[in-house]
């Protein structure tokens, strides 16, 4: 079902920085000890194709890897997945259906934002990891399995477990070995390298005999980005960059495919006024002009500095300006801590 994937293939994962490689090789020691892992990090660092790195080179790489993404199914739906039901067990339970637990047989089960899962369905996962077996839903005969279970998560599942939304117990029996997985602002010289693999798989599929190049600023802009999407949002940004060059060199690089002169006004509120918040949101009426373009500038100026983390040169990027003229911008409204 499009909520979950089975046999997922070994995929790419690709980098050459220290910490890239440092998480590469802790994964692969992990890989030949046949206990529980935790992997954490943030949206698109690839823990999808970390759970496949660390089953293709366990001793269980020749039986299944069955995957489920836990956040993409209802509660009442996971125990159902995980464990099976007996026919008759609720209303459109036809017949006997297995679960993940059982199709992972010998093999690895990766469970995906493992921090959606109930209490409930924590406690039953807990019994299995514990004894080997479960019963399914509306069943009672014991199922047992050999399973070696690999969670993934960018929820801070300690702090979730301290505050009763995770059991310890079960947190303390997965988390034989916690690996993080390094964002890409902080995988040194990464973004280009991946930038240059993309953009050439892009341009083979596009049918072109070489990918286009990159210019001295889009190759700045790739470095500077903080990439708060990391390497799914990379690879976005720069198959977008390669199919709309038309196979010329790319001058610069969209981050935000939403933006557009032509983007609606933001709706009205029941009183009629439009949300404030937004940067396009019009000043209160009474205000001479000047000042009311002014303050437009610094709370552009203020957002787009907060969003690049005070860096200048992805600051300017967001706006759309050189590095100079945002330079010039701060100078006439003084220093950052007035803005």
């Amino acid at each position: 079902m499009a909520s979950s994937e089975h046999n997922l293939p070994p995929g790419e994962a690709l980098g050459q920085s220290e910490n890239f490689l440092a998480f590469q090789e802790a994964l692969s020691r992990a890989a030949k000890v046949d206990r529980p892992v935790l992997l954490v990090g943030e949206r698109g660092t690839g823990k999808e194709l970390a759970a496949a790195r660390l089953h293709y080179l366990s001793p269980r790489w020749g039986e299944p890897l069955v995957a489920l993404n836990c956040a993409a199914l209802t509660p009442t739906l996971i125990e159902s997945e995980l464990f099976g039901h007996e026919a008759g067990a609720f209303t459109g339970a036809g017949s006997r259906r297995m679960g993940r637990f059982e199709t992972a047989h010998q093999g690895t089960l990766f469970l995906d934002e493992i921090g959606n899962i109930p209490l409930t369905v924590q406690e039953k996962i807990l019994r299995t990891v514990e004894y080997g077996g479960f019963e399914r839903v509306g069943g009672s005969r014991p199922v047992e399995v050999d399973v070696r279970i690999v969670g993934a998560t960018n929820a801070d599942l300690p702090a979730m477990a301290r505050e009763g939304r995770f059991k310890q117990d079960l947190l303390d029996r997965l988390s034989f070995e916690v690996l993080t997985l390094p964002p890409l602002r902080e995988r040194e010289g990464d973004a280009l390298f991946l930038a240059e693999h993309f953009a050439a798989r892009m341009a083979s599929e596009m049918g072109w005999e070489g990918p286009p190049g990159f210019s001295p600023r889009a190759r700045e802009q790739l470095a500077g980005y903080p990439w708060p999407g990391n390497v799914r949002q990379l690879k976005n940004v720069v198959e977008r960059a390669v199919y709309r060059s038309g196979g010329q060199d790319i001058a610069s690089f969209d981050f935000d495919p939403f933006a557009s002169s032509f983007t609606p006004l933001p709706p009205e509120d029941a009183s009629g006024t439009q949300d404030q918040t937004s940067p396009a949101a019009p000043q209160a009426p009474g205000i001479p002009f000047k000042e009311a373009v002014e303050a437009y500038e610094r709370r552009l100026l203020k957002q787009a500095l907060i969003a690049a983390r005070f860096n200048q040169r992805q600051a300017a990027d967001l706006l759309g300006l050189t590095y100079h003229q945002l330079r010039g911008l701060l100078r006439k409204h003084g220093p950052l801590d007035s803005l």
